[in-house]
């Protein structure tokens, strides 16, 4: 019996030990899990490497791995948020979330879209922003950085957030990113959290792909009440009961 083999998107790290402790009961000989951007796990089971669950921040690569025959079925299990992580000590706490993004004397990071799901997000965020107020759209976009989640960006250093080490390390002082990472956030990080409102929001759609029949029960468990109630507490937002396959947007 070998232990599950779990690819799972990175912004799921802080949430996926109480996953595994409630569900290993279901695997004796345990679960490996290996994280990282998922449009780049996406491509790793491309190339064939072994993979039982595919866990991802976007429901976009587990079925673009249903449809190439690489997974056996994909869903939807739960959803997070956009917000700003911003270093304290260059903002007014009082501003808004706009007015931020407005100050052109403040560095704007996002993760990197096309690997990493956090990056398609931030940027349909930019995109919404142009819609609506087309010059700070665009200015936002040629001021923006891509500093995390791809194929040549340096790893987040062990133990850190992609916010709070780009902040805390001179190299942005706002970072669009989850939702779910804000109650992580230490007073002692110098980092405010700025939420962005409803209205404007990208739904982070987060989806699964069996790759293996083995990977069936924990899929399975992802969208349990009891999966749900973990994905809440960590931050993230529940799906409502649903049958399987990914609904179409």
């Amino acid at each position: 019996m070998k232990p599950l083999q779990v690819l799972a998107a990175g912004s799921l790290r802080h949430v996926w030990p109480a996953i595994v402790s409630a569900f290993q009961q279901d695997y004796p000989a345990g679960i490996e899990t290996q994280f990282g951007p998922a449009g780049l796990l996406r491509q790793r089971i491309e190339q064939k490497e072994a993979c039982d669950l595919f866990v991802s921040a976007s429901t976009v690569h587990p079925q673009a791995l249903l449809q190439a025959g690489l997974a056996q079925q994909a869903a939807l299990f739960c959803h997070n948020f956009l917000c700003l992580s911003v270093r304290r000590d260059r903002v007014d706490p009082a501003a808004g979330w706009l007015d931020l993004l407005r100050h052109t004397d403040l560095r704007v990071a996002t993760s990197t879209p096309g690997c990493d799901p956090c990056g398609d997000y931030a940027w349909q965020l930019l995109d919404r922003i142009e819609q609506q107020d087309a010059t700070l759209g665009k200015q936002l976009k040629l001021r923006a950085r891509m500093l995390v989640g791809g194929r040549d960006s340096p790893p987040v250093p062990p133990g850190k957030l992609a916010s709070a080490w780009l902040i805390q390390s001179g190299q942005t002082d706002i970072f669009i990113g989850y939702r779910s990472y804000a109650h992580l956030l230490q007073p002692a990080d110098g980092i405010i959290t700025v939420l962005i409102p409803e209205e404007w929001q990208t739904h982070a759609d987060y989806g699964y792909a069996v790759c293996q029949p083995e990977g069936n029960k924990l899929a399975e468990r992802l969208g349990s009440s009891e999966g749900q109630a973990i994905f809440v507490k960590a931050g993230f937002t529940a799906i409502e009961k649903q049958g399987p396959g990914i609904p179409a947007p």
